[in-house]
């Protein structure tokens, strides 16, 4: 197949299912936000657990290591068995994908704070709750931005699996691609996915610039 004739194919099949590529990026988005939501508020707790009570560093973060290393094919199909099919189980494995970066980014930037700023704290009569949130967390922030960074890029991509299970997405056309034997179909599914994971990571990354104190370091 040559150069023109691929591109006359998307073409013809951006016109044919420009309304279902449309739904297909929105629920694509739904499932990256949902999961890598309930990642943010799990995990970070997690991560502040962790750095509080060290003897939860190991089972915590090697719980969690150990989820990233199950193939992201193989963890969908096990959520079959115990929740069905559809958005359900995606979300299920793609909040399980996302905890890793999270909770390892929070617990890197808590514990890397500088110990005399708490001590200089502590000294002025705040309590370790206060620390935490005035002063840990915020300086924590940019660390901990970086591991939501890297969780939402790495779900935009595991995302498309969830099509196999029913739960829609880009990877619809993907898989109908390879079914099919069409390149411009997997090109239509996969391009948007690339560009939505570029696209959310700048995005973050701008937010984080906005929020993180000008100068502020750990």
């Amino acid at each position: 197949m040559n150069r023109r004739s691929l591109w006359e194919q998307i073409v013809q099949q951006l016109e044919m299912r420009h309304a279902e590529l449309g739904m297909a990026v929105l629920q694509h988005i739904k499932l990256v936000a949902v999961s890598v939501g309930i990642a943010i508020v799990i995990g970070v707790t997690l991560g502040i657990a962790v750095s509080r009570f060290r003897r939860l560093e190991g089972p915590v973060i090697g719980t969690a290591g150990m989820l990233q290393t199950i193939p992201s094919l193989a963890l969908l199909g096990f959520m079959i068995p115990l929740f069905g099919i559809g958005e359900l189980p995606s979300i299920i494995a793609l909040f399980l994908y996302s905890l890793l970066p999270i909770i390892r980014n929070t617990h890197t930037g808590i514990v890397s704070v500088d110990k005399s700023v708490i001590e200089a704290a502590s000294g002025m009569g705040m309590t370790d709750t206060q620390i935490l949130f005035r002063i840990q967390l915020p300086i924590a922030f940019p660390v901990i931005m970086a591991g939501v960074r890297t969780s939402t890029v790495i779900n935009v991509g595991t995302a498309t699996l969830a099509a196999f299970i029913g739960a829609g997405g880009l990877g619809d056309f993907i898989f109908l691609g390879i079914s099919r034997s069409m390149d411009a179909l997997v090109l239509i599914g996969a391009v948007p996915a690339a560009l939505l994971a570029l696209l959310l990571d700048f995005v973050l990354g701008r937010l984080e610039r906005a929020v993180t104190p000008k100068g502020l370091k750990i």
